[in-house]
């Protein structure tokens, strides 16, 4: 996928719905909202808060409300287009011109600020804490310098690490893996460094 610079290249660049976009565009120009490019398309955003973006494919084109979830949905229009992977996200698929209401599409809008302007959103989930494995658990337990050294590594470098002795699936096996990564650990340095 194409990434633009500017949503005048975007527009530009589609292959269908041009028309149809600078009509989105010209409807989410005369509200509050800002008007940038984050990973290559059109999104508009509020106090520095992604709100809403467009986008166009083959068959539809559509505005992303990035905390849909939370809109009250009278009209029925948003759907969540990743379920179970995607918990704010909404989108308003449009199939042709006729379908873009500027009235009802400014309202979601407004709603979609004020809840911006509330502090309301739903975040990331938070992750589990990780669970050591008894091997790792013992050795940095044993040693202070190297368990604070795992505490400062990144959470993905920890969960390297965690994963690497878990899947061991002999004790020994174990125990050699923990021995090998803990001058790794406590030279501050990830598992896969060497690979990145």
């Amino acid at each position: 996928m194409k990434r633009y610079k500017t949503v005048d290249d975007y527009i530009d660049g589609s292959e269908n719905w041009q028309d149809e976009l600078r009509t989105l565009r010209k409807i989410l120009s005369s509200t509050e909202l800002q008007e940038e490019v984050k990973w290559g398309a059109p999104c508009y955003t509020y106090a520095g808060k992604n709100v809403v973006g467009i986008g166009a494919f083959k068959a539809y084109l559509g505005l992303w409300f990035y905390q849909g979830a939370l809109l009250k949905e009278d009209q029925k229009a948003l759907i969540n287009a990743q379920e179970g992977v995607t918990k704010a996200l909404r989108q308003w698929r449009m199939n042709s011109a006729k379908e873009i209401r500027p009235a009802v599409i400014k309202r979601y809008v407004r709603e979609a600020i004020q809840l911006v302007k509330d502090g309301r959103g739903i975040g990331p989930a938070r992750k589990k804490r990780l669970a050591l494995p008894p091997e790792l658990k013992v050795a940095l337990q044993q040693n202070e310098a190297t368990n604070k050294k795992f505490s400062e590594l990144t959470p993905g470098r920890q969960r390297d690490y965690v994963e690497y002795i878990s899947s061991a699936k002999r004790a020994e096996t174990k125990r050699s893996r923990v021995e090998k990564i803990l001058p790794m650990i406590k030279s501050g340095a990830g598992l896969h460094d060497k690979y990145r």
